[in-house]
């Protein structure tokens, strides 16, 4: 395969506007799931994520069928079944502790995954990455409070899922040894589907006209997301560009306070600086790392 040309700055761009995007449809969910039974609505996402991986996959040379071939089909299969209960959770947490509590302990899961890397795929982390993964916990724990008397058991639903999200992640590069990008997503988009339909048709209910507008809004920006994302990796290098997917915290704030009536309580602020930033140089040292690797 030919690989698109570079361009770092439209790379940055397309994964900003993915933040974005993957933002908004967090709040559309938000909102259905406080009208609806979760597991209908994200069934309902992922029929048309699904359809989306399949439209794809028959312009690709082989076609669907040859996009399913996979090297690694039981681990294609942990990865969609993975992805699919981490969804499901994540989406009943912005119900139950709104979307910035969530997204400010969820956003913690490159620093999982620096830390899992080790013993799953066998990388070095080295002495400063486990310095930032040790920071970057303390802010989890700044913002969860686990020693407060009020302290809920919901609160463990976002980092459950920032585990579960790290898995998907070093599963996906796993497979990439093997598996064409392609193939990955259409595995992604099947597996997550036909998972969620027994338990969505038992939880189904009537949905209203207005709310079928915001469920076709949320599979649109489902599918929108999904895309730009892909060629956001495209034409930049991942390392280059994946500092900006943190900025969904930034429009999750902006939504959860404006829309959902959210407040920022101080704790929140201060273990969410403390998490991006462990974050950020995660992402960072990972990147000089790999360039050093590559010299």
């Amino acid at each position: 395969m030919t690989r698109a040309p570079q361009n770092t700055g439209l790379g940055i761009l397309l994964m900003s506007a993915t933040s974005f995007v993957f933002a908004v449809q967090d709040g559309i969910s938000r909102h259905l799931a406080g009208e609806y039974n979760v597991l209908m609505v994200v069934m309902i996402r992922f029929w048309f994520f699904a359809a989306f991986a399949l439209a794809l996959s028959a312009r690709q040379p082989g076609g669907i069928v040859g996009q399913l071939r996979s090297r690694f089909p039981m681990l294609q299969l942990a990865r969609g079944l993975i992805l699919i209960v981490e969804i499901c959770l994540m989406v009943l947490a912005f119900v139950k502790l709104g979307l910035i509590a969530s997204h400010a302990v969820f956003v913690s899961y490159p620093l999982i995954i620096a830390a899992l890397s080790g013993p799953i795929l066998g990388e070095k982390v080295g002495w400063r990455r486990w310095s930032a993964i040790g920071v970057g916990f303390v802010g989890v724990l700044i913002i969860l409070q686990p020693g407060t008397a009020v302290f809920s058991p919901w609160a463990a639903l976002p980092l459950l899922c920032a585990v579960m999200f790290a898995l998907y992640g070093l599963l996906t590069r796993y497979v990439a040894q093997g598996d064409a990008t392609g193939t990955s997503f259409l595995w992604t988009g099947l597996v997550a589907a036909i998972a969620i339909t027994g338990p969505g048709l038992w939880y189904w209910e009537p949905v209203s006209a207005t709310d079928w507008l915001w469920m076709g809004a949320l599979c649109l920006t489902g599918i929108t997301s999904h895309y730009m994302m892909i060629k956001a990796y495209e034409v930049a290098e991942a390392g280059d560009i994946q500092p900006f997917a943190l900025l969904q915290l930034v429009f999750i704030a902006l939504m959860g306070l404006t829309l959902f009536g959210e407040t920022l309580a101080p704790n929140v602020v201060i273990g969410a600086a403390l998490v991006m930033a462990a974050a950020l140089f995660t992402l960072w040292r990972a990147r000089v790392v790999a360039r050093r690797g590559k010299s």
